[in-house]
């Protein structure tokens, strides 16, 4: 059995670490030992043998303790597999069509050996604090544009390759 994979997760306002703990359970239901964790609370990665970490971006960048995380711990991502998750459109175009990461987090899977990076619909509703977030909510721009079955269906597609990468060799 490999070793246990850390779906890590940088969520402002819960969204993203929803989608975190779908990709855990689906995991798990592959039969795959996974720990879901926000990206504050994991101090090194020496018990995980493979991650999948994701971020909210906002402005087209990953919320603020993704980035922190992935940098705090390249040296050891970029030695583990790696499988990065982005979210937040707050519309319903990751759902129609694959959209590519943002630069920066482009570059980030490229420097780190990312073996995929996708992005799901996002969610901004009246519970968001910040005024930005209400103005965008008020502006009628919010609402839920996850898909949880597309999470499912990668988070399944992320198991067959874990389980592939980590079947004894004999």
């Amino acid at each position: 059995m490999p070793h246990t994979v850390l779906i890590a997760y940088g969520s402002t306002y819960g969204s993203t670490a929803e989608l975190a703990r779908t990709i855990g359970d689906v995991l798990r239901k592959a039969g795959l030992i996974t720990e879901v964790r926000s990206a504050t609370d994991v101090p090194d990665l020496g018990p995980y043998g493979a991650v999948v970490l994701g971020g909210a971006l906002y402005a087209g960048r990953w919320q603020r303790d993704a980035r922190r995380f992935a940098r705090r711990h390249r040296k050891a991502l970029a030695r583990l597999p790696l499988w990065l998750f982005s979210s937040g459109p707050l519309d319903s175009s990751a759902a129609e069509r694959d959209l590519p990461p943002p630069p920066s987090v482009r570059r980030l899977a490229r420097r780190l050996g990312a073996r995929e990076h996708t992005t799901f619909g996002g969610r901004l509703d009246q519970r968001a604090d910040g005024r930005l977030a209400r103005m965008i909510v008020r502006s009628g721009k919010g609402g839920d544009f996850r898909d949880f079955e597309a999470v499912s269906a990668w988070a399944e597609r992320v198991a067959r390759e874990l389980r592939s990468v980590t079947a004894p060799q004999g």
